[in-house]
């Protein structure tokens, strides 16, 4: 039963992360481009996460914590890129 679970969340996942992708592409403004952006890393840490639930390893786990650390740190800088023009003031 899990089993299905898992592959129907991925499939979920995959269907969202394309769709986190054509916003990214095609949002009409730049604030919409990084909310994708960073829909699309909460998406990605999903899928590793799931990925070590399938194949019952700790190590995807702390690659997902990375991956949630450099997506918030980047998400913060685009924001403050375009809020003030400049990252380090």
């Amino acid at each position: 039963m899990l089993e299905w679970a898992i592959y129907l969340v991925t499939a979920m996942l995959c269907v969202a992360l394309l769709l986190n992708l054509w916003r990214l592409l095609i949002g009409p403004q730049i604030a919409d481009r990084i909310l994708a952006l960073d829909t699309m890393y909460i998406n990605s840490i999903a899928l590793i996460l799931l990925y070590g639930i399938h194949s019952g390893t700790k190590l995807y786990f702390e690659a997902a914590l990375l991956i949630a650390m450099l997506g918030f740190v980047s998400t913060v800088a685009f924001c403050k890129y375009l809020l003030r023009g400049d990252i380090i003031e």
